[in-house]
C-alpha cells in the first residue's frame, strides 16, 4: 500500500498501552525486574504517585496507566495480549531476571529465535526474542546454553 502521497513514512513507532491495576506493582516488574527505565510521567495527585508512565529499554517502549477505581474493568486483564520486544540476546535477558527474582517461563526456540517470556502483574505477556541457528522447539539449557 502506498503511503498515500508523504515524502517520508510518518508513522515512526508502535508502542503498547496497557492498563494496569497497580502501578506501584508494574513498576516494580519492569524497571527494578526487566531494567526498563521511565522516560515521562503524568503525577496528578501526588509528586510520588504516577498514574500514566512511559518506560523504555533499548529501542522499545511501553506506557502503563493505572485504572481509577470507578473504571476499572472486571474482566482479567491481558487476556490474549502478547509484545514480542526483538533483541540481541534474549537468553541475557533471561539470566538477568532469574538473577533479579523473577520467574519467566523456561526459554525454548520458536521461529528461529530464542523466546523468553514473562507475564507481567496484571497478565500481559511480554516476550524478548533474538535470532539463533539452534533448532526448533529446543528448550533452554543452562549447561548447553550457558548459565
Amino acid at each position: 500500500m502506498a503511503d498515500q502521497g508523504l515524502a517520508k513514512p510518518n508513522v515512526r513507532e508502535a508502542v503498547p498501552f496497557f492498563g494496569v491495576m497497580d502501578m506501584a506493582a508494574s513498576l516494580r516488574f519492569y524497571i527494578d525486574g526487566l531494567g526498563f527505565r521511565m522516560t515521562n510521567s503524568w503525577r496528578p495527585d501526588a509528586p510520588d504517585r504516577v498514574r500514566w508512565c512511559s518506560l523504555g529499554l533499548g529501542g522499545a517502549s511501553l506506557m502503563l496507566q493505572e485504572y481509577l477505581p470507578d473504571f476499572r474493568p472486571s474482566e482479567k486483564l491481558g487476556k490474549g495480549v502478547s509484545v514480542c520486544l526483538m533483541c540481541e540476546d534474549a537468553l541475557a535477558i533471561y539470566r538477568d531476571a532469574l538473577a533479579k527474582g523473577l520467574s519467566p517461563r523456561r526459554p525454548f526456540v520458536g521461529n528461529n529465535l530464542w523466546v523468553v517470556s514473562f507475564i507481567d502483574p496484571d497478565g500481559y505477556c511480554v516476550d524478548f526474542e533474538s535470532p539463533t541457528d539452534v533448532p526448533e522447539e529446543t528448550e533452554y539449557d543452562p549447561a548447553i546454553h550457558g548459565g
